[in-house]
This record gives C-alpha cells, sequence and structure tokens, in this order.
C-alpha cells in the first residue's frame, strides 16, 4: 500500500470515529461555537455522554432488563372499599403513633409539627383506607390518652369525616377483643406479648396486624399459628418492606437470573448510637403511684413473664431483657429474614449457629451488643449470614452473591458482575460491563432502570429512601402494609407477610436465639416440626 493512501485511511478511520450516530461533527461544532470557553470540551462531553447512553442501551438489552417497568406497589382490592373496617389498636408507644399515622390518624400536636416542617400536605395526600380508629388499649394512661386524641382528630387524608367513630379506652385487651364493634386490632405491643394477643385476637375472630417479631417461645408460636390458621381473620406481620417498588423490581432481577445461581446471602445491621442500643428516653412519668391513680399497670405489662418491681429502665428499654425480647435477633434480623425470604422463598433453615457477646455496652442488659448468625439451607444450597453490632455505624449492605453477578438491596439496588461470571464473559471482555463498579442500578426516586458510567450515578445509587416511588409520588411504605391488610380483610385475599411467613421468620429466630443462649448449632426437624 502507498504511504499517501495508507495516510488517507488513517484521516478516514479517525474521521469515523468521532462521528456521533446522529449527528454529523461539522452540525456539533457549529453548535458548540456559541460556547467559545467550552467549545470543544463541550464536544467532548457530548460525545462521551452519547457513548455512555449506547452504552447503557446495549447492556440492558443483552442482559434482559430493557423491559422492566417501574411495577406499582398498592395493590388494590377486589371488593367494595366501602365496607367500613373498625380497627382498634393494642399498644400506643412510638410505635403505635405511627402505624395510627400510616392508617390516617395525627395527634392535634403532629399534625402541628407537620405544618412547621411541611410535610403536612404530603400526609394529606395518602389514600383514603376508610378505616375507623375505634379503640385504644395501653397499660400506661398517657399513652391512651395520646391514643383517644390521635382517634378523634378530624384532619384526616381524604374521605367522610363521618367515618370518625366514637373511641374508646380499654383498660385490658381482652375486653377490646370481646367488643363486638371492633372488626380488627393491630398489636404494637413489646415482644412477650405479641404471640398471646395474636393468638386471643384469632380465637374472638378478629383480624390481625402484629409487629415483629412473632413470638418469643417455640409454644407460643406454634399456638399462634394454629390458632390462625383454624380461623378465617386476615394476619398481617409489620414488615413493610415488600411495599417498596425497588424491592418488587428486585424480584424482577432474581426470576430473570441475572445474578446465576445464589449460594450466599449476607445481612448486616450496624448502630453506634445509645437509642440504637436501646437506652431511650427515661423519665419518671410512668411511675406506678400509690392506689388506684398509678398511671402504669405494671402486672398487666409483665403479663406471663417474670413478676419484678416496677423500673422505668425495663418499662422503655425492655428489648435489652431476654424475658421481654430477643435483642438483635427479634428486632433487627426479624427484618432481614423477611427480605431475605420474600425474595427467595427459602423457607426455614437446616441448622443456624450464633455466637457473639457484650463487647461495649456494659450496662445491666442481657443481650448481646455484637452478634453474628449462620443459617444453613442445603436444599437450597444457600448459606445466610447476618452480622450486627450496636458500636460501630460503618455501613454494610444486604448483598445476594450469585455466580454471574451480585445484588446489593436496600432501599436502591446495584448489581456487579462478577469477575468471572459465565453469562458475562462475553461482554466483560468487549469492555461493555465494568466489574470494578456496579453495572446496574434502580433508584426509587424515579422508579427507574440506569446502568452507572459516572462516580455521581454511583452516589445516587446508594441512597436509600424510606418512602416508595408509586406514579411519581413518594409514598410511605408502611401505610402500603397496613392498605394491603385491610385490603386482604375486604377480599379475603392472602397479604404479603401473612402467617406461613410469619412462622418461618419465627422459627429461624428462635433456631438463632436458642443458638446463642445455649452456645450450640440448632436444627430443624421437619417431621416434628420442632426444634432440636
Amino acid at each position: 500500500m502507498e504511504k499517501g493512501e495508507e495516510q488517507h485511511q488513517d484521516k478516514q478511520k479517525h474521521n469515523e470515529k468521532i462521528k456521533s450516530p446522529s449527528i454529523h461533527r461539522r452540525t456539533l461544532l457549529k453548535a458548540f461555537a456559541g460556547l467559545p470557553v467550552l467549545g470543544l470540551l463541550g464536544f467532548g462531553v457530548f460525545k462521551k455522554r452519547a457513548f455512555d447512553d449506547r452504552r447503557k442501551s446495549r447492556l440492558i438489552r443483552e442482559i434482559g432488563l430493557d423491559n422492566i417497568q417501574a411495577p406499582i406497589a398498592i395493590k388494590s382490592s377486589s371488593k367494595d372499599k366501602n365496607d367500613l373496617i373498625r380497627v382498634g389498636i393494642i399498644g400506643f408507644g412510638n410505635r403505635g403513633r405511627q402505624l395510627s399515622n400510616a392508617m390516617g390518624f395525627l395527634h392535634p400536636a403532629d399534625v402541628n409539627k407537620r405544618r412547621e416542617d411541611e410535610t403536612l400536605d404530603g400526609w394529606l395526600q395518602q389514600e383514603y383506607l376508610n378505616v375507623a380508629l375505634v379503640g385504644i388499649c395501653d397499660v400506661f394512661d398517657l399513652h391512651a390518652e395520646n391514643g383517644l386524641a390521635t382517634a378523634r382528630n378530624e384532619e384526616r387524608p381524604g374521605g367522610d369525616l363521618k367515618a370518625v367513630l366514637p373511641v374508646k379506652r380499654y383498660h385490658h385487651y381482652q375486653e377490646m377483643l370481646e367488643d363486638k364493634d371492633i372488626d380488627a386490632v393491630i398489636i404494637a405491643t413489646p415482644d412477650h406479648h405479641h404471640a398471646p394477643m395474636a393468638t386471643a385476637a384469632a380465637r374472638a375472630g378478629k383480624h390481625v396486624y402484629c409487629e415483629k417479631s412473632p413470638a418469643l417461645t417455640e409454644e407460643e408460636l406454634n399456638e399462634m399459628y394454629q390458632a390462625i390458621k383454624n380461623s378465617n381473620v386476615t394476619y398481617q406481620l409489620g414488615h413493610q418492606i415488600p411495599q417498596n417498588a425497588i424491592f418488587q423490581q428486585a424480584k424482577e432481577i432474581i426470576k430473570r437470573d441475572i445474578l446465576g445461581k445464589i449460594t450466599l446471602v449476607e445481612t448486616t445491621t450496624n448502630r453506634n448510637t445509645s437509642g440504637g442500643a436501646w437506652i431511650r428516653h427515661l423519665d419518671n412519668d410512668g411511675n406506678p403511684k400509690p392506689g388506684s391513680g398509678k398511671t402504669i399497670d405494671w402486672d398487666q405489662w409483665l403479663g406471663s413473664r417474670q413478676k419484678v418491681p416496677f423500673s422505668v429502665d425495663r418499662y422503655y428499654n425492655w428489648t435489652k431483657w431476654f424475658d421481654y425480647d430477643m435483642g438483635m435477633i427479634g428486632q433487627l434480623f426479624t427484618h432481614e429474614f423477611d427480605a431475605v425470604n420474600q425474595l427467595l422463598r427459602i423457607g426455614i433453615p437446616k441448622t443456624a449457629i450464633a455466637s457473639g457477646g457484650i463487647y461495649y455496652w456494659k450496662d445491666n442488659r442481657e443481650i448481646p451488643d455484637s452478634l453474628h448468625c449462620v443459617f444453613e439451607y442445603p436444599d437450597h444450597d444457600l448459606t445466610l449470614l447476618y452480622s450486627a453490632n450496636l458500636a460501630c455505624s460503618r455501613n454494610r449492605s444486604r448483598v445476594f452473591m450469585g455466580h454471574d453477578a451480585s445484588m446489593e438491596l436496600g432501599n436502591s439496588i446495584n448489581i456487579t458482575a462478577d469477575r468471572n461470571s459465565t453469562r458475562f464473559k462475553k461482554q466483560i471482555e468487549e469492555g461493555i460491563i465494568s466489574t470494578s463498579e456496579p453495572m446496574i442500578t434502580m433508584n426509587p426516586n424515579s422508579g427507574m432502570i440506569d446502568a452507572v458510567t459516572s462516580a455521581t450515578e454511583q452516589y445516587y445509587a446508594s441512597r436509600g429512601l424510606t418512602t416508595t416511588s408509586i406514579n411519581g409520588r413518594m409514598v410511605d411504605v408502611t401505610h402500603l402494609h397496613i392498605k394491603e391488610w385491610l385490603d386482604c380483610i375486604r377480599s379475603g385475599e392472602t397479604p404479603t407477610a401473612n402467617i406461613e411467613r410469619a412462622y418461618e421468620e419465627g422459627i429461624a429466630c428462635l433456631m438463632a436465639h436458642r443458638s446463642y443462649l445455649e452456645n450450640r448449632r440448632t436444627e430443624w426437624d421437619p417431621v416434628k416440626r420442632r426444634i432440636v
């Protein structure tokens, strides 16, 4: 080949390289002529963006995610919403108050607070659920009074204010369950009451929304399971994670086998504050007073647990004692297990082993502040790890590890290809996929899928929200979870966190808890249906 001809071909190749697929270079240069400082730089940025867009489109198309749509998390009832449901709340502390907000009821003081911080309008846009809060039960008079004021407040999202029916204070939850004017109950008490109250509610024919954890003993869990299975009540366990649109997109990722064979899931919890370690809002307002004027019914609060003198510390920080809770297993791991089980349907583990200790918070607690649990699922070729610490706030993600890719799941999704992936080998070799950064992100703000090509995109992908985007509007996921429960009561359908999921979670938690207490590996006997 002649030198002149070779130079001509080189020049021609160079010109082809800098062409945009849809806009000629000369046109682009004219467009940037009005920006003298950014002229050539701007052209470079435009060219890079066009290249990135082509790479994103090809990547999303080739791995089979081009037709994933942002799912609508709101599940509609198939029965007339005009069926008013009358609800009673048992336990009106912080969580009871939050659940009433999600259901459509605000304390007058909270209305003013939301008006000041400009969040009231967003709450008022929450869907009207056609529910009446007609019963409040709490052993603490102050909490009960807050519940009554909340139920009576007429400032509510949408609907007919005639639905604000008279509300009654119950001093004992059994009185509420005997009342024929109550259709359903929300149980937001300390954990040692969950199973006994849910069992009694089911036997009384009341629908149940109960906070986690499901039960503190195997006997209580089995009794609750049988009571609900032998009834016609709708049971929903208080896990709102599955209502997040991003969580539903994660289900599509799993369904389409983007990650390949998943053999390891790691879930974590890190906290580093006194509040996070359950040292909370101690005061003297709750001290029992002599005679009939005491503000807390301590004997009723203890229930079937060991009788001990009243303690403000125990009342507010009950999570620190095994009589009332399982510590991080009951309070925090329950959410992690539900998230994994809702996605993978792994159910009850074959074995569990837990270890840890009290390494930092040297107070009067019984629960560990450092805890690590390993759950084995040989039938699923899977190990589930849980690692938690209350003296370090280092961020650690929930990670699903597959042969082809790993998925970090929180309120956003990051998917990173494995450098030894079989499925993505070709794209990795061609440079379409980089294994040093997420290849796919899903952001709940937009509900849209994107491929990461810059540090900025990676930053926003790592941010999480407590709400989810539904039809372009941010919605509280707890509201969606309660809405699903109410809709299923009307329709007879089965909610997401139903009694089967609750039983699986309950057994897994009890296996880890017993392992920690007895310093041994525990095993599930599926024939005798008991922990051994």
